[in-house]
């Protein structure tokens, strides 16, 4: 084969990609990719080659040589484009220096989207212990993002020629292969084989190639200096003569190296813009506990409880453990003198909205500002495209985010290529921890748990995007048993706390009440002198052992004889006088002593005197967290396990880990986000500590797997009614006032399905050359969800035909950054007081959702 031909090959396998069968957006792209290079990038590219080589036709050979030696180090079997072959011997470079900074945190995929892991599966004839199976995948629905999704095989029967064929699935909702009932059904057709041949075959099909899925951000400037570093290097490695043709030559090279670029680039930033769109909101439902209603309007209750859908509802609390078999819905409401009122054991049944859609605006027109009205959303999607999509309605409004990834270890790693096991895992933290530093407030904080697989690289990764914050790193003893390693049992895994220099302080950690310790309210010491600070010597007011109040601060000239005065009516001024007489001062200034009244003792010493002692409610965190609190097999499986949810494979902290997280660094009324939320953990806590402070903080969660469905959304309709559980039910303990919205957001998968280019001519543009033109410009995308109206000059909006129930008021608040204030039929209204009509839309307003 010559090298011009080696080339060509290699440029078209390194293009498209890898050949994948099935349906999914990704199989999409790779027929746009392949018309895209067919009809494109190879007739012109070899008119350019042909036409530069005209001059120097024996350059020919060295020309093609030296452009598969460069690209070919670049390119992957997914199309992806970065550091993929870089033995030491092709000297390949990167620039990592700056004049800012003194260290560099370099990786292979820094520059890459990470977007998920699949298998190029293919259509397999596997031959096991003389029996010959064939696997086919030409059904198989790919993986949206990188959700875990085991294999499952269907059997689709014994074929005439003595083939046993079998459809390739991924699991939805924990569905297995039934092994015994295809042993079975093949023993029907008169094949007997042993279980150990079945899953020997299964094992052979599954080998097939891994390939991590990554989009260059940018392509073009990468794969350009990558050119230049390596020209550097060819030419002034071995040339030592200079002629005149010698350097056009060269400068050919680069030219036609330059245009490669440019065609590969144009691709590239393409999938750049779809990764990047903001995406549709869809099957969107609200969960809200029956008090919120009833004080709005108790007549909406009555139309609930009569209504078709309630049947199903109730259904579904009989399978949460909310409520048993005697249920009886009369007992909702009772009698009261003027009406009637809600029955205060029922009052945080959570209503679903999905079983009374055509109830569900009037339930949402109870409230006059809805967003602010919410306690949490709830995203089932990918959580880059998520929080890419939300940015605008969130930015620097999360008071604290927290996290708790894939640690990569053993157990719960992502399935990457082996080979940049470390490296994807990075990209994939990169990119979702630099977006959601954009939805912190200025005094937001970054918690991220983490174990010791992947702790060392994280930390480099935090000091990278959070570096001007302060950054602790905190052991929590999770396991007092250990899990045994390699040389010890780790017993532990890690918490880094990324504390931006704009909040002074956190919380301090609660005391349980009965382990209190009180101290002296009066200070002594060095600084603790009446003089040093006036406002804290005031008489606090005790009678019959209370404090009951506190008087104003003295006048200069005032100084009390003693320290107790004891007033006609009983009350003692108790002043900060110590045995010696000398005036001391209170510990707190008249002005926040009120805050900390709650934690006052009175105290009477053997003499008689009264003294004021304050509690020692709180201590400050400490950077190793050992209380038997955090262990997770206590607090976290097992309190799952009683809620009556079996989450088979997630990992769950204790509860207490995470709100005691939470509570360092949040206020009563700052929104918590978490965008790896897994079995929930993080609303849980959230919803605790509302439940232990009324405190009113909101949370975003985001979740892709299927146990969404199945664990989460469970979890939180179970902790929002009662706070104990056992054995899956309900233990009469205390509920809480709760609304939340929770919806899907379209994918990235999605949309590569959706586009469309195959309707418009490459490089027509006759004015600009194909190299540089957006030879995209005309392609159709997702414009069919537009309809021109000639006759009245007007464009009309069907989103319908993108995706049944999209959800248009959230879409649009995510997409112009704006909180919802009201939905009605005909409109949504947000906070700034715009309304948009949802009947008949401004396509200029949806664009970025459907071109780009």
């Amino acid at each position: 084969m010559s090298k011009e031909q080696k080339f060509y090959d290699a440029l078209k396998d390194i293009f498209i990609g890898a050949r994948v069968e099935g349906e999914s957006g990704y199989i999409n792209l790779m027929r746009i990719k392949s018309r895209y290079y067919e009809e494109g990038v190879f007739p012109q590219l070899q008119k350019d080659i042909d036409k530069a080589l005209e001059p120097f036709p024996e350059f020919r050979e060295e020309l093609f040589d030296k452009l598969y030696t460069f690209f070919n180090r670049y390119f992957s079997e997914s199309g992806s484009i970065y550091f993929r072959y870089t033995p030491i011997y092709q000297n390949v470079y990167e620039k990592v220096y700056t004049d800012d900074k003194d260290v560099m945190l370099f990786w292979k995929t820094h520059m890459l989207y990470y977007v998920k892991t699949d298998r190029l599966f293919k259509n397999l004839e596997v031959d096991v212990d003389d029996v010959k199976f064939f696997f086919d995948v030409s059904t198989l629905e790919h993986k949206k993002a990188n959700e875990k999704r085991a294999i499952i095989y269907e059997l689709k029967g014994k074929r005439n020629d003595g083939v046993i064929a079998f459809n390739v699935l991924y699991s939805e909702r924990g569905r297995k292969t039934k092994i015994n009932d295809i042993l079975r059904d093949l023993r029907k057709e008169g094949v007997t084989i042993t279980e150990d041949t079945l899953e020997e075959a299964f094992r052979v099909f599954e080998k097939q190639s891994e390939v991590d899925y990554f989009i260059n951000k940018n392509a073009k400037e990468f794969l350009q200096e990558q050119f230049n570093i390596w020209l550097y290097q060819y030419v002034f490695s071995g040339e030592s003569e200079w002629t005149e043709k010698r350097i056009k030559q060269l400068q050919v090279l680069k030219d036609i190296a330059f245009k490669i670029v440019n065609f590969i680039s144009q691709f590239e930033d393409e999938l750049v813009k779809i990764w990047n769109k903001p995406k549709f909101a869809l099957n969107s439902n609200y969960v809200i506990t029956l008090d919120r209603i009833a004080e709005k309007n108790i007549e909406l209750i009555e139309k609930i409880l009569e209504h078709e859908g309630f049947e199903n509802q109730v259904k579904e609390w009989e399978e949460l453990g909310i409520v048993g078999k005697e249920f009886d819905k009369s007992k909702i409401l009772e009698n009261a003198p003027l009406s009637k009122q809600l029955n205060k054991k029922y009052q945080y049944l959570p209503i679903d909205t999905k079983y009374f859609k055509d109830l569900e605006l009037e339930i949402l027109g109870l409230f006059d500002d809805l967003d602010n009205s919410l306690d949490g959303w709830l995203i089932k999607s990918e959580n880059y495209q998520a929080l890419n999509t939300i940015l605008a309605k969130f930015r620097g409004k999360v008071k604290c985010t927290y996290i708790d990834p894939p640690y990569n270890s053993k157990s719960t790693e992502i399935i990457y290529v082996n080979t940049y096991k470390h490296s994807s895992w990075m990209s994939l933290m990169e990119n979702r921890l630099a977006l959601s530093k954009l939805l912190s407030t200025t005094d937001g904080s970054h918690i991220i748990a983490i174990d010791e697989n992947e702790q060392e690289r994280l930390g480099w990764l935090l000091s990278s995007i959070f570096s001007e914050y302060t950054k602790v790193c905190v052991t929590v003893i999770h396991n007092k048993k250990g899990i045994q390693g390699d040389y010890f049992s780790y017993n532990h895994d890690y918490a880094y706390f990324c504390i931006p220099p704009s909040l002074k302080r956190i919380n301090e950690m609660l005391i349980p009440q009965d382990e209190w310790e009180y101290v002296n309210l009066r200070k002594w010491g060095t600084e603790s002198e009446r003089k040093t600070a006036k406002n804290c010597f005031y008489p606090i007011l005790v009678k019959e052992s209370n404090v009951i109040g506190f008087g104003n601060v003295c006048s200069d000239s005032f100084h009390p004889s003693k320290s107790n005065n004891k007033r006609k009516d009983g009350t003692v001024e108790v002043y900060p006088i110590d045995p010696r007489g000398v005036e001391r001062k209170w510990r707190y200034s008249r002005d926040s002593v009120e805050d900390i009244r709650h934690l006052l003792r009175v105290h009477i010493t053997k003499r008689g005197e009264i003294q004021i002692l304050k509690a020692k409610a709180s201590s400050q965190y400490k950077t190793v967290w050992d209380d038997s609190r955090y262990i997770a097999g206590d607090y976290g499986t097992r309190l799952l396990t009683e809620m009556g949810l079996l989450p088979e494979g997630i990992y769950t902290k204790s509860i207490y880990t995470v709100m005691d997280s939470v509570y360092a660094v949040t206020d009563k009324d700052s929104i918590v986000l978490d965008y790896f939320a897994g079995s929930g953990t993080t609303a849980h806590a959230v919803i605790n500590l509302n439940r232990q402070d009324n405190g009113k903080r909101k949370y975003i969660l985001v979740e892709m797997a299927d146990y969404f469905d199945t664990v989460l959304m469970p979890r939180i309709k179970k902790v929002v009614f009662s706070d104990k559980w056992k054995d899956g039910k309900m233990q009469n303990g205390q509920g809480i006032s709760h609304f939340i919205k929770y919806y899907s957001l379209e994918q990235y998968e999605d949309t590569l399905r959706k586009v469309k280019y195959e309707d418009s001519n490459l490089f027509d543009n006759p004015y600009q050359d194909p190299y540089n033109q957006y030879v995209f410009m005309r392609d159709l995308k997702m414009l069919e969800a537009l309809e021109i109206d000639y006759e009245n000059n007007k464009v009309k909006v069907d989103l319908s035909k993108l995706y049944p129930n999209i959800d248009i008021p959230e879409t649009l608040s995510n997409l112009l950054g704006k909180w919802i204030k009201k939905i009605t039929p005909d409109y949504v209204e947000f906070e700034d007081g715009e309304q948009i009509n949802l009947k008949d839309l401004d396509y200029k307003v949806i664009k970025p959702l459907i071109w780009w």
